[in-house]
């Protein structure tokens, strides 16, 4: 590539907010440097946006009386997830919130100090940048974006306004994956080179696409929210979403990669890769409504020959790593296995000569997951919102993980593999840039900061 081609990227790269990601220039915040900090004996008022799968993952912690919590909100577009959670959080925990449709309400909401935003993938970054301007704290699911713009947003918003932001990637809570990885970086398997994450599903056949009245309950306008307006099609609303296309999901990168790829950034200590290549597609089920790859093997490439080699399969369970999830990292005196449960330490050999596991610790593949690690998670989130703690996952480190899957996106979607710049993140190559943001409804965009 000319060195004009590489200027020309460069001196454009600072084009939607003129901020990097790298941590070198947006550094994680001490616990007490956060604006407007909770004192420790102080109620902090939460509401939930999005009531699927995931939110029963937050309710233990915000039950638990030593954590002070008031959940003060349930929000969702379908009625019947707010009645559903409604009557779920009063069995569970006795907690009597209030229930809303629109999220905007609750941002509106001056006694909201924090909301949780487990919604589909188009909503996380336009709805954190709403209520970080609004003063609220953010536990903000994964993917933290849909597209690489929104991850720069989203750092430049919690830069501006100093707000406490901790990404969903729970596994960054694991006391087993804080020990291994810190003594990975501290040489236990030597010069940490190679990292392998995996995913392994069994996930069946999708209906077919077909035009259909949204469902009674359903707010189609604001479940589309940030997203082009179409017609509705059956069953998009409950999950399908992730497979219709690439206007609400970001595929099986976003829903699932997230995780394990960040473990594996992690253990080998790297930012942005200098070159990404994908061969993935769909094969299972090729007659069926999936509109994406359901299969993909993505190479990172790293300085210092470093790689990361991403292993996933949605529709296809054969067992070959011997788990369904988790990330092996080699280095030059042994290789470590991380996953939810723990770690396994090997010697050159391939003999186990440490291990760290819990069973059960946390969900793997069910849908939604939860368990002690999502609820340790939460509790570090209320705890840094208190100046008690530091995030685990910062959002400076959590936009870098979710870069390499928007990387494997845009490889995918261009059918072509590309050169990265290693200090900004951005790509260098056109046609993969025309896919760095994505078309918004009018009136929905992302202002810069």
């Amino acid at each position: 590539m000319g060195s004009n081609r590489r200027d020309f990227i460069r001196k454009t790269a600072i084009g939607a907010v003129g901020v990097t990601l790298g941590s070198h220039s947006v550094n994680a915040m001490s616990a007490k440097s956060y604006s407007k900090i909770i004192g420790s004996n102080d109620r902090i008022h939460v509401a939930i946006q999005g009531l699927g799968r995931r939110y029963n993952a937050y309710i233990s912690a915000m039950g638990d009386k030593k954590n002070n919590i008031e959940l003060s909100y349930l929000c969702d577009v379908m009625k019947s997830q707010r009645d559903k959670a409604a009557a779920n959080v009063s069995k569970s925990i006795g907690a009597k919130p209030k229930l809303e449709n629109d999220i905007r309400n609750i941002i509106n909401d001056k006694n909201v100090d924090a909301i949780f935003m487990a919604t589909p993938d188009h909503w996380h970054a336009p709805g954190a940048c709403m209520a970080m301007q609004a003063g609220k704290h953010v536990f903000l699911e994964k993917p933290c974006s849909h597209n690489p713009e929104e991850g720069e947003l989203l750092v430049a918003y919690q830069k501006k306004y100093n707000k406490v932001v901790q990404m969903g990637n729970q596994q960054r809570s694991s006391l087993q994956s804080q020990e291994i990885i810190k003594d990975i970086h501290n040489g236990v398997i030597g010069d940490a080179y190679k990292a392998i994450a995996f995913y392994t599903s069994k996930r069946g056949a999708v209906p077919h696409q077909v035009k259909a009245t949204p469902p009674a309950g359903l707010d189609w306008d604001l479940f589309q929210g940030p997203a082009p307006r179409r017609a509705y099609t059956d069953n998009t609303w409950d999950y399908n979403w992730h497979w219709y296309g690439w206007d609400y999901g970001t595929a099986e990168m976003g829903n699932n990669a997230t995780h394990e790829l960040d473990i594996a950034r992690w253990a080998l200590d790297v930012e942005y890769p200098e070159h990404v290549a994908v061969n993935a597609g769909k094969f299972q089920y090729k007659d069926d409504g999936w509109e994406m790859y359901d299969t993909m093997e993505a190479t990172f490439n790293f300085a210092d020959k470093k790689t990361i080699q991403w292993d996933g399969r949605s529709r296809n369970g054969y067992d070959k790593y011997g788990a369904g999830r988790g990330t092996i990292v080699y280095g030059s005196e042994g290789s470590a296995k991380i996953d939810r449960d723990g770690y396994r330490l090997y010697n050159l050999k391939g003999e186990l000569i440490r291990e760290n596991v819990v069973p059960g610790i946390e969900d793997g593949n069910a849908l939604g997951g939860g368990g002690q690690l999502s609820a340790a998670h939460t509790v570090n989130f209320f705890d840094a919102i208190r100046g008690k703690a530091e995030l685990t996952s910062p959002i400076d480190q959590g936009a870098i993980s979710q870069m390499l899957t928007h990387y494997a996106n845009i490889a995918y979607r261009i059918d072509n593999s590309f050169e990265v710049d290693e200090t900004t993140g951005r790509i260098f190559n056109r046609e993969a840039m025309k896919l760095w943001s994505r078309t918004y409804e009018p009136g929905w965009e992302i202002k810069s900061v």
